[in-house]
C-alpha cells in the first residue's frame, strides 16, 4: 500500500516546495545572452509568447516577444517569473524509488522502467486490463497528449485514461458540441476589441487570464459595455458597466431571466434562428416559465439586474460571452453552458466579426490536450470513441484492429472511487497533482495509499508523487519541444531552449520506453516530437479538430495556425461558424432547453454558509510549480478565506483572524480576509495549497452527469474563528516558502 514513505516534513526538507528567489548565476549575472528563444508560456492556456534568455546551457530571464500577436509582450507576473523554475534546487534529476520509512532513493532509468512494466503485467494480469490506470495532463503538449491516449489504449490495453483537463472546460466543451457541433471557442480574441457588448459570466478574468484584460479595455476604449456575474467582485467587476452578483449555481436565473425579457422585448433574431438553428420552440417553451420576478429568486438577485442585462445584451449590433469556471465547475456546469450559449445564438450575433462566444481556457493545453485522445471518451482529431468509423480510421493509423482499442472508461473522479472500492490497482500519472486539485481530498489521499502500484513522471516531486512507488524525473516545457492549442484554437510552437537538467529524460521518451518493455515498441519508434506531430496530423485528418494541413514550418511563420485546418494551403479557421454555417452535420445551431435545478450540496441549518473555490494572479493549479517561485509565493503566501463584513460580525471574526472552514468531509484553518466584494452568504478560499490549507479537503464529490467535472464552485460548510494553530499551519508553513 502506497503510505508516505516519509514524514511530510522530512519530504518537505528534502524535495521542497523551497522558494526560489534568485536566478541561476544571481541578479547581476554579467554579459548577454548567447540566444533567445521563442516560445510560449508554460502556464494558462493563453499560452502568451515570450523569449528566454540562455547562457551557458541555463535558462537566466526573458524578454518580451512583441512580434506575437496574442499578447504583443505582455506577460502576467508568472509568466515574468516562470524561468526561476529552471535549475531550481527541487528539480528531480534521476528516478527515484519509495523506499518504507526511508523517503525515496535514485534508481537507474532502466531499473525503474522494468519495474513499472512488470507491475503493469502482473496487475493486469491478475485483475483484468482495466485495473490499471492512466492519468495524464492539459498542461502536456499536443504531441505528449496524443501518445499518452495512444499508450494507454495500443500498449497498455486499458480503457481507463483521462486527464486533469477534466477539472477544468469539459463542461464547456460539451456545452458547445450540443449547440454549436464543435468542441473551440467560436473566436480569435481580436474580435473581443470590436463587440458593443460583453458579457462575462464565472470568469476572474484579470488574475486567471491578465492579457485578455487589455482586449477588454480596448473594447472599453471603443465604448464597449461590461455585464459581469460572478458571486465575487473580482477586479474586472469593479469597473464594469453592470455587475450582478449572482449566488453560486444561480446562474441559469440570469441566462434565462434575461432571455425571457429578449423575447418579450423582440430582441430575438428570429429571421436567423428560422433558417441556421433547430429546437428553438422548445427553449421559448422553457423560458416562459422564467420572469424576472422567478429568475432573480434563483440567482439570488435584484430582479431589476436581469432586466438591466437584457436591455444591455438584447439590442446590441455586436456582442461577445466570454465564461470560464465560474459557471462549468457544477453539477450542471453543461446546463449553465447551454444557457449562456441561448442567448448568443437566439440573437444571431456569432460567426463575424466583434461577434461571438468563447470559453476562456484554465490549463496550458486545455484544448489541444483533450482533442489528441487522453480524454476517456476521446480519440485523435476530437473522434468519439464509441463511433465504429472514428475506430476503424484510427485503427488503421496505428496499425492495431478496431476491435483492440478500448472503449470508453473512467473519467479522473470515478477513477479515484474505483481505486478506493478496488477495481483498479495500478496507476500511472504524468503532470496531475490529484492529491491537491481533486475533491474531497481526505477521500483522494485515502484512495492514492490503496494502490498496490503507483508510477509518477514530474519534473517537481509533487504532493501526490510522494505516494508513488516511482517517480520518472521528466522535463519542463522549455526543455522539449512541440505544440500547445492556446485558448482561441491557434496552434503554437514550443520550441526547445535547454536539455533536461541531469539525468531526466522527456515524457514522450518515458512512454516509448514503457511501450518498448510492454511488447508495442514497434508502434513507437519516434525518435523526436516532430516525429509523433506528423502522426497527429495523420490521426487528426478527417476529424471535428483537424491539425492535417498545420506544419510546425507553418505555425513558425504565421505565428500559429488555427484548427480546422484540413491541407497545407488552407489558411486555417480562427473564426467557426463564418456564413451561418454550424458544425452539426445538418449545419444548423441546436438549441437546448435549460432548467434550473438545485447543487448537489446546498447549505442548511448545520452548514449554512456556501464554499466556493478558485484561483489567485500569483498561483497555477495546484501550485507544484508556482509555490516554488519565492516572488510569486511572497504575493500570496498562503491561502486565506474571504468573508463578507456582515458574515465575520455573526461569527465575531475580524480581518486576519484565523477561521476553520468545515463540511461535511473535512476542514481547513486560515485566515480570514474580510471584504466588501463578496456576498454574505458565500466564502472564497484559493485552492493551489495542500494538506491542511487545501480548499479541496472541503469540496464535494460530484460530478457532471455528462461533462463529469467536479462540483468545485458550491459545498455547504460552516465557518467559526479559532485560536491561531500551534502546530499545523507552522509545521507546513515552509512548503509556500511562507509564514502562516
Amino acid at each position: 500500500m502506497a503510505r508516505l514513505p516519509a514524514s511530510i516534513p522530512d519530504l518537505v526538507a528534502r524535495f521542497g516546495p523551497h522558494g526560489q528567489i534568485t536566478p541561476p548565476g544571481g541578479w547581476s549575472a554579467s554579459g548577454e545572452p548567447d540566444r533567445l528563444v521563442k516560445t510560449h508560456c508554460c502556464f494558462c492556456g493563453q499560452q502568451c509568447g515570450i523569449q528566454l534568455k540562455v547562457k551557458n546551457e541555463k535558462v537566466i530571464g526573458f524578454e518580451p516577444w512583441e512580434d506575437f500577436p496574442f499578447n504583443r509582450g505582455k506577460l502576467c507576473p508568472k509568466g515574468v517569473k516562470r524561468y526561476l523554475q529552471n535549475e531550481h534546487p527541487d528539480r528531480l534529476l534521476t528516478p527515484l524509488q519509495r523506499r518504507d520509512e526511508a523517503g525515496f532513493e535514485p534508481i537507474a532509468w532502466n531499473d525503474a522502467l522494468d519495474r513499472t512494466a512488470a507491475e503493469m503485467k502482473r496487475i493486469q494480469s491478475k485483475y483484468g486490463p482495466d485495473a490499471f490506470a492512466v492519468l495524464g495532463g492539459a498542461s502536456f503538449t499536443n504531441e505528449r497528449a496524443y501518445l499518452m491516449g495512444k499508450f494507454a489504449r495500443v500498449a497498455l490495453g486499458t480503457a481507463n485514461i483521462d486527464y486533469n483537463g477534466r477539472l477544468c472546460m469539459v463542461s464547456a466543451a460539451a456545452a458547445s458540441k450540443k449547440i454549436l457541433g464543435i468542441d473551440r471557442s467560436a473566436n480569435p480574441w481580436s474580435d473581443i476589441p470590436l463587440a458593443d457588448v460583453i458579457l462575462i459570466a464565472g470568469a476572474n478574468v484579470a488574475e486567471c487570464a491578465p492579457i485578455t484584460t487589455d482586449y477588454l479595455w480596448r473594447a472599453r476604449e471603443r465604448g464597449a459595455k461590461i455585464i459581469v456575474l460572478d458571486p465575487r467582485m473580482t477586479p474586472i467587476a469593479r469597473t464594469a458597466d453592470l455587475f450582478i452578483p449572482v449566488r453560486p449555481g444561480g446562474d441559469i436565473g440570469v441566462f434565462n431571466g434575461m432571455l425571457h425579457v429578449m423575447i418579450e422585448r423582440g430582441w430575438i433574431d428570429r429571421d436567423f434562428v428560422a433558417a441556421h438553428t433547430t429546437g428553438w420552440e422548445a427553449v421559448e417553451a422553457t423560458i416562459r416559465n422564467y420572469a424576472p420576478e422567478r429568475a432573480a429568486k434563483i440567482a439570488g438577485v435584484p430582479a431589476s439586474m436581469i432586466v438591466r442585462a437584457a436591455e444591455m445584451w438584447g439590442p446590441a449590433a455586436t456582442s461577445f460571452l466570454l465564461h470560464a469556471r465560474g459557471i462549468e465547475h457544477h453539477t450542471k456546469g453543461v446546463e449553465n453552458c447551454m444557457a449562456a450559449l441561448n442567448l448568443v445564438v437566439a440573437t444571431g450575433r456569432i460567426g463575424r466579426e466583434g461577434c461571438g462566444y468563447a470559453m476562456i481556457t484554465g490549463q496550458g493545453n486545455g484544448q489541444g490536450g483533450r482533442e489528441q485522445g487522453q480524454k476517456c471518451d476521446q480519440l485523435p482529431g476530437a473522434r468519439d470513441i464509441e463511433n465504429p468509423e472514428h475506430r476503424r480510421y484510427i485503427a488503421g493509423v496505428w496499425g492495431v484492429p478496431e476491435d483492440s482499442i478500448p472503449h470508453k472508461g473512467l473519467s479522473a473522479v470515478p477513477i479515484v472511487e474505483a481505486i478506493h472500492d478496488g477495481r483498479i490497482k495500478g496507476l500511472l500519472s504524468f503532470c496531475f497533482n490529484p492529491a491537491v486539485s481533486l475533491p474531497d481530498g481526505n477521500y483522494v489521499r485515502a484512495a492514492l495509499e490503496k494502490l498496490e502500484f503507483y508510477a509518477v513522471g514530474d519534473f517537481f516531486l509533487s504532493e501526490t508523487a510522494r505516494y508513488a512507488d516511482i517517480v520518472f524525473a521528466t522535463a519542463l516545457m522549455e526543455e522539449d519541444e512541440g505544440t500547445t492549442t492556446n485558448v482561441e484554437g491557434r496552434v503554437i510552437h514550443h520550441r526547445r531552449a535547454v536539455a533536461p537538467p541531469g539525468d531526466a529524460r522527456e515524457d514522450w521518451r518515458v512512454m516509448c520506453d514503457l511501450a518498448d518493455r510492454l511488447g508495442a515498441g514497434e508502434k513507437f519508434r519516434f525518435q523526436s516530437a516532430a516525429e509523433i506531430f506528423e502522426e497527429l496530423r495523420v490521426a487528426s485528418r478527417g476529424g471535428v479538430a483537424d491539425y492535417y494541413g498545420i506544419t510546425w514550418d507553418r505555425i513558425d511563420r504565421e505565428f500559429g495556425v488555427c484548427w480546422p485546418c484540413p491541407s497545407i494551403g488552407h489558411p486555417g479557421t480562427p473564426r467557426l461558424y463564418e456564413g451561418n454555417t454550424f458544425g452539426h452535420a445538418d449545419g444548423r445551431a441546436h438549441f437546448q432547453p435549460v432548467d434550473w435545478r438545485p447543487a448537489a450540496e446546498e447549505p442548511d441549518e448545520e452548514f449554512p454558509v456556501i464554499l466556493t473555490t478558485g484561483r489567485v494572479v500569483s498561483q497555477y493549479l495546484s501550485g507544484t510549480q508556482t509555490r516554488r517561485i519565492g516572488s510569486l509565493v511572497a504575493q500570496y503566501p498562503q491561502p486565506r478565506c474571504e468573508m463578507h463584513p456582515k458574515l465575520a460580525a455573526t461569527l465575531g471574526v475580524a480581518d486576519d483572524d484565523f477561521v476553520c472552514v468545515e463540511s461535511r468531509r473535512g476542514q481547513i484553518v486560515v485566515r480570514a480576509t474580510v471584504v466588501r466584494t463578496i456576498r454574505p452568504d458565500t466564502v472564497f478560499v484559493p485552492y493551489h495549497w495542500p494538506h491542511d490549507r487545501s480548499a479541496n479537503n472541503c469540496t464535494v464529490r460530484a460530478i457532471d452527469p455528462v461533462s463529469n467535472i467536479p462540483e468545485y464552485k458550491i459545498c455547504a460548510v460552516r465557518v467559526r474563528k479559532v485560536d491561531p494553530p500551534a502546530d499545523a499551519l507552522a509545521s507546513l508553513a515552509t512548503e509556500a516558502g511562507g509564514v502562516a
